[in-house]
């Protein structure tokens, strides 16, 4: 019954933040890491350290965002010059981190996990006009800024095992002004790409406990592209909404422990 219990609820986890996810535009680590590090250790069926919850996160957001990202390619919201661009300079950063984090304590990764978080929600609530459009001049993107951007995201990123989408997202509403639909399609390839960086690295370290993690890739392939396809029927406000509450609750979820 415990080992029923402990499936049932990791692949419930990695259904409910595969799914939104693929809504708003992210791999799901924002979502998952807090739910895994909490929910099995008050269900009393598991207890996960921060380094086990980032390589099991790790994995996950590798399946859901390549899922999510075909999803909304066939919307025609996908643009490959965003993507090239800020894909190597995150997959480049998610590497560096990844490594990095081999050296870090517990509740450093727990800091720069909530650091990130708190940035992102900032940013998240800064009032963005003139993004619900779906035509974007790909003459205005910054290339070299872009990638300077991702390459930073992706350390931070690779440190606690997440493909860096819930920073991205702001990033490139606020900071390089590209529309909601084309920023979750984007966003999805790019942390796609940034999870290869980031996976790799906690193999190569020995931070995957990989039981759960096959039951939260499962849960993620099943439920991200479901996610994905309603995001685009909704209201491209209602998504920025739904992701800027996920990110502010778990800011102050991550400082509060840390407290």
């Amino acid at each position: 019954m415990s080992s029923l219990m402990f499936i049932l609820t990791i692949f419930i986890i990695g259904f409910l933040g595969s799914f939104i996810s693929g809504m708003v535009g992210i791999g799901g680590a924002i979502i998952n890491f807090p739910m895994l590090l909490y929910i099995p250790a008050m269900l009393g069926v598991a207890h996960f350290t921060s380094y086990e919850v980032s390589g099991i996160t790790a994995i996950q957001v590798f399946f859901a965002s390549v899922s999510g990202a075909l999803a909304y390619r066939k919307g025609g919201y996908l643009n490959k010059t965003i993507v090239m661009y800020m894909g190597i300079s995150i997959l480049a950063g998610s590497l560096a981190g990844a490594y990095l984090s081999s050296f870090m304590a517990e509740n450093e990764i727990d800091m720069v996990y909530g650091l990130l978080a708190l940035a992102a929600a900032v940013m998240m609530f800064v009032p963005k006009k003139g993004l619900d459009s779906n035509e974007y001049d790909i003459s205005r993107f910054n290339g070299i800024w872009a990638s300077i951007l991702a390459f930073i995201v992706g350390i931070g990123a690779g440190i606690v095992g997440a493909g860096g989408a819930f920073m991205l997202v702001p990033i490139m509403l606020l900071v390089l002004k590209i529309p909601v639909r084309m920023t979750i399609a984007a966003s999805l390839a790019i942390t796609f790409i940034s999870s290869i960086g980031s996976a790799a690295g906690k193999i190569l370290t020995g931070q995957i406990l990989y039981g759960p993690a096959a039951i939260m890739i499962i849960a993620s392939l099943i439920s991200s592209p479901m996610g994905a396809k309603l995001g685009k029927k909704m209201d491209t406000k209602v998504l920025q909404g739904i992701l800027a509450v996920l990110i502010l609750v778990t800011a102050i979820k991550i400082w509060l422990d840390l407290f």
